[in-house]
């Protein structure tokens, strides 16, 4: 048997060296290519001679050592206190052993070979010759079988050699393990100390073989695929038959490792789904694991930047009018970071850009002409939506012709304008076009009469003039404007800018009207608030003195003719006189009512019709003509101080 001092002096010798490897191998591990070696190649190792067997079992060789791999790849080595510092730990967790009362004193012979006992033990030399601490010890009791330093030197030398086989069986030595333990067993009173580490080591030999086996997957590229014949199976196997078996907890770890370089390498791909396949696989072997937690927040980072790089071309994408390869960039984007900062943003805009031309529901616009100065009229984006058309038969004022009520789908955008083409505007288009309005060419219009209270036909009237026949100011809504007219300025405007103005559809126009309200009116059921449209007010007079016959009790608005556009509130929908002011022709034809209707918001048209329709109300209209359902048709070269129009621009 070995002197114990020899055995410390190896292990020293051994535990030295094992850190030297332990370094070299994980400095060979992480930088193969600085010694000129693919991390592929495994380099044979010669064991050393009293080196201690690293990561869980002897490295000695084999019958084949060609074939035998290496436990160092799984890890580094377990840095182990002194055997003595063990034991002393073991003896602070333990309660102390009450030593029997010493009948006699020691003798100084006694005393003497005690000291050697301790000297022997002090340096370390517990068994393996006479002046081994074991032996001068067992020699004490044997004098005096009651000596409480004798029974303390013993016990100090069981439990030092215990620490000693703990070591030996942590390191995977197998040989020295039996060995101390076989001098343990040759010590009084030491079964119930040498049983457990006999267990142990019988654990050792079940599992010294998997290590190695793991070793070996790890090395095949087997670190945790395929199922049943992976590294990872194979350590988890060892942890069943030994749960504190430090290389295999470690084995763990290198698994991990391996499983997060793979997730680094898809991301590396941008292939976000494999790597969050392995992330999930990593999470499976080690969920709390620092390294885990460190790749995920690199991996999140790096599919952050991603999704804002393909987020910042989709944009691009977008700007250039290409919207297809835009939500196909924006879509992949989300698909890699689902809370991206902006997407939301970005979803707007891509809604906005299908539906409104890339304006937003609201916005105020002006299309500049293309060949000439000079811009359209003021544009507002309508939302897209649906709503009820008509009234129900329960609504005062109710009539056939707004019947049946039915729903129409306003799908696509549109922009409208934000009041009535003026006269201002108007001169415009005439002296530019050369265009001759129907008041001039078939002759006259309509104006009001302040000595019947009514309007009467007047040949020599025409668009330029006021509701009275007086010259017209320019933001005065034009009047005495036929159909025909109002077509003729929207086609002008379409040729001007390049984009398609028209005149609203009927079901365009209540849609807006109405700017969300299901109501008689826009503005609610009864009399309007305070400037909310030019309307027939009771509390207004005519510069004579005349009252309306039938009018919104108690409302005054201060006009008893059409004001200058714009001078009261707008609706919802940022739209001015929708309900006032002036009447407007719409696309549609005149249609007694609503069967048959189409159940979009696009005009009813039928090829050859003469009568068009009129819709809103008026600053002359009885309150019952300012609902938002009430319609009217009329021959589409009618000219009337009651009637003018507004555009709307395709999107």
């Amino acid at each position: 048997m070995p002197n114990t001092e020899t055995v410390r002096r190896q292990r020293a010798i051994g535990g030295t060296l094992g850190v030297a490897v332990l370094a070299f191998a994980l400095f060979y591990h992480f930088f193969p290519q600085a010694l000129h070696v693919r991390p592929t190649q495994n380099t044979p190792r010669s064991p050393l001679r009293g080196q201690p067997a690293v990561m869980g079992f002897d490295q000695r060789p084999q019958a084949a050592p060609q074939a035998v791999v290496s436990e160092i790849d799984s890890g580094p080595p377990l840095m182990l206190a002194p055997a003595a510092v063990i034991a002393a730990r073991h003896r602070e967790k333990t309660t102390d052993i009450a030593l029997p009362a010493q009948k006699t004193p020691d003798s100084p012979e006694l005393v003497a070979l005690l000291d050697r006992g301790d000297k022997a033990l002090a340096a370390d030399r517990l068994v393996g010759g006479a002046d081994s601490a074991a032996a001068l010890f067992g020699r004490a009791l044997k004098e005096s079988a009651d000596s409480r330093r004798a029974l303390a030197g013993m016990e100090e030398v069981r439990g030092r050699l215990a620490a000693g086989i703990e070591q030996d069986i942590a390191l995977g030595d197998a040989e020295a393990a039996r060995e101390s333990l076989a001098a343990l067993k040759a010590l009084p009173s030491s079964a119930a100390v040498a049983a457990p580490l006999q267990q142990r080591l019988a654990v050792l030999d079940k599992v010294r073989p998997l290590l190695g086996k793991a070793a070996a997957q790890m090395q095949a590229g087997k670190a945790s695929q395929p199922k049943g014949d992976s590294a990872l199976d194979t350590y988890r196997s060892v942890l069943q038959l030994d749960p504190e078996n430090a290389v295999a907890e470690q084995g763990l770890t290198n698994v991990q490792r391996t499983v997060l370089d793979k997730a680094l390498a898809a991301v590396a791909q941008n292939d976000f789904a494999a790597a969050d396949a392995a992330l999930a696989e990593a999470a499976a072997i080690a969920p709390e694991s620092q390294a885990l937690q460190d790749t995920r927040g690199r991996i999140e980072g790096m599919r952050r930047q991603n999704a804002t790089t393909m987020l910042a071309q989709a944009r691009t994408a977008l700007d250039a009018g290409n919207l297809d390869l835009a939500q196909q960039l924006a879509t992949k984007a989300q698909q890699i970071s689902p809370d991206l900062a902006g997407i939301d943003d970005f979803n707007e805009r891509m809604t906005n850009a299908r539906l409104y031309a890339s304006y937003k529901p609201g916005q105020v616009f002006a299309d500049r002409f293309v060949d000439t100065t000079g811009q359209a009229p003021a544009m507002v984006v309508v939302p897209t939506g649906r709503f009820v058309m008509g009234s129900p038969e329960g609504e005062n004022g109710h009539d056939a012709n707004e019947a049946p009520a039915h729903e129409v789908q306003v799908g696509k955008g549109f922009a409208m304008a934000r009041s009535s083409v003026t006269i201002g505007q108007f001169r415009d288009f005439v002296r530019a076009s050369g265009y001759v309005p129907q008041s001039q060419s078939l002759g006259g219009g309509s104006v009001y009469d302040e000595q019947s209270g009514g309007l009467r036909d007047e040949p020599s009237v025409t668009w330029q003039d006021d509701y009275v026949g007086k010259p017209g100011q320019d933001r005065l809504p034009v009047i005495n404007v036929s159909w025909n007219d109002a077509k003729a300025y929207a086609d002008w405007l379409s040729k001007r800018t390049g984009k398609t103005y028209r005149l609203p559809s009927e079901a365009e126009f209540e849609y807006a009207l109405r700017a969300g309200s299901s109501t008689r009116y826009w503005w609610g059921d009864g009399n309007p608030p305070a400037r909310a449209e030019n309307l027939t007010g009771g509390n207004d007079r005519s510069g004579s003195g005349r009252r309306w016959s039938n009018a919104f009790a108690g409302y005054k608005d201060g006009y008893w003719g059409p004001a200058p556009v714009m001078s009261f509130s707008p609706n919802p929908f940022g739209l001015y006189d929708m309900g006032g002011n002036v009447s407007e022709w719409v696309a549609d034809c005149w249609h007694d009512n609503y069967v048959r209707a189409p159940r979009t918001a696009e005009a009813w048209v039928n090829p050859g019709c003469a009568r068009r329709v009129i819709r809103g109300g008026s600053w002359g209209s009885a309150p019952n003509m300012v609902r938002s359902a009430y319609r009217q048709g009329a021959s589409a070269d009618l000219r009337n101080a009651r009637v003018g129009f507004r555009v709307v621009r395709e999107l």
